[in-house]
């Protein structure tokens, strides 16, 4: 349940969905899980006492983001998606392009979205869209309940292929930038093909994520196989192989194994190979398992993106870790901006998670996500080498990250400087280094 509305008076101090069964065991694992999307907090506490008076495990998102978020961590049996999240719209498009974004990514999700009596014509189009249904406001809560049960028992409006895992989240690739919609788009067109593609790009910007994605988007049921083939003991493995293949690192290996590898793939079965560099396939393996080749943005070239996977570890970190939900102050949103994060995604989450871990209140600062300071340089160069100041570590991010702490905390020098984990006197050589 959504700590913000755990305090409402109106809420029953125990839930059907917390009850114990006879066998002594909760019933809560067993019941419908629901996602509302929607930025009305009058709306969110009405739908979560009733759907959790009606046994239902109940989460909120309050826009889009968050949404999108939740589903990378979850698997839910509804959605109830609001059209709209900006205040004065009306046309539904905020709605529509994430409803569009949760059925690129699960096609057998089942969303409902929440409309007004003069929004019939978009709900259509929602449907027509992939929605399963759509909730007029007001609703009666017998009424909603009732149409919810009904969506999830009637199943998705056309063949969708099985989660990867049963009860596992479907993949859902973060990030709002052109390089991440090109990349969405081209799953959606090579998905449901059985050509065999490659995934090239930087370790630690999703590789496998995306790789996952292309199997969701196929009309493979069954889990795929995963093989490392630097790894001798996977090697029989694909003997007997199912449809799908998910091979890491064929390009590691040298052209005699590659040549085994062409002659030990079955015929009919469709390769996702996850590789530094394609062209390091020779050319019998490549056209076999890489017919197209899908680069993977590094996260350098996903402007913005950074900032919204920071946000969605930060979420997830404090869900795993028990930990009350943080936000980044000023000063580390703009560090995340900045800042070229070594080991790309995977770097960013591992800053995250540390941060969350560690973090002491509900606000993570810049000195909780800053770099370790690299070693030394040698000692025939150290002459000629400036002294890095403790803390936070010097990057093209700095002007920026102090800007930042300086705007949040009004030019107070103190606690900007504890902010970004560094002495007053070494705050101010960066401001007049930067004529701040």
């Amino acid at each position: 349940m959504n700590e913000r509305f755990s305090s409402d008076p109106c809420a029953p101090d125990r839930s059907p969905a917390d009850t114990v069964s006879g066998d002594g065991q909760s019933d809560e694992a067993s019941s419908p899980r629901i996602l509302l999307i929607d930025d009305n907090p009058a709306v969110a506490r009405a739908m979560e006492i009733a759907f959790r008076l009606a046994g239902h495990r109940f989460d909120v998102a309050v826009d889009p983001e968050e949404g999108l978020s939740r589903l990378a961590r979850h698997r839910y049996d509804a959605i109830l998606l609001d059209l709209n999240f900006t205040a004065g719209r009306a046309d539904g498009e905020e709605g529509l392009a994430c409803l569009a974004r949760i059925i690129a990514a699960d096609p057998a999700a089942c969303v409902l979205v929440l409309t007004a009596h003069s929004g019939i014509r978009i709900a259509v189009a929602a449907m027509q869209s992939g929605a399963r249904d759509f909730v007029m406001k007001p609703w009666r809560n017998a009424e909603l309940i009732a149409k919810v049960t009904a969506a999830i028992a009637r199943g998705p409006l056309a063949a969708a292929a099985a989660p990867t895992v049963p009860g596992s989240p479907p993949p859902v690739l973060i990030g709002d930038s052109a390089a991440m919609q090109q990349l969405r788009a081209l799953i959606a067109r090579v998905g449901p093909t059985p050509a065999s593609v490659s995934i090239s790009g930087p370790p630690g910007s999703g590789r496998s994520l995306a790789a996952s994605a292309i199997h969701a988007a196929s009309r493979d049921p069954a889990p795929p196989l995963r093989l490392d083939l630097r790894d001798a003991a996977d090697w029989p493995r694909l003997d007997g192989a199912p449809a799908t293949l998910i091979l890491r690192r064929p390009d590691a290996l040298d052209a005699q194994a590659q040549q085994r590898l062409v002659d030990r793939l079955p015929a009919d079965t469709r390769c996702i190979a996850i590789v530094d560099d394609a062209a390091a396939l020779m050319p019998a393996l490549r056209r076999r398992i890489a017919t197209l080749d899908i680069a993977m943005p590094p996260l350098a070239a996903r402007a913005g993106d950074a900032l919204l996977l920071a946000r969605h570890f930060l979420r997830a970190a404090c869900d795993r870790f028990d930990r009350p939900s943080a936000q980044f102050t000023e000063a580390a949103a703009a560090l995340i901006l900045a800042t070229d994060w070594p080991d790309s995604v995977r770097g960013l989450a591992l800053a995250v998670e540390r941060a969350a871990l560690l973090a002491e209140g509900d606000r993570i600062d810049a000195a909780s996500l800053a770099l370790p300071e690299s070693a030394p340089p040698p000692a025939a160069a150290a002459a000629a080498t400036p002294v890095a100041e403790p803390g936070f570590a010097l990057s093209q991010a700095e002007r920026a990250t102090i800007e930042a702490a300086l705007r949040e905390h009004r030019h107070n020098v103190s606690h900007a400087a504890a902010a970004l984990g560094i002495s007053r006197g070494a705050l101010y050589r960066r401001m007049a280094r930067y004529g701040l």
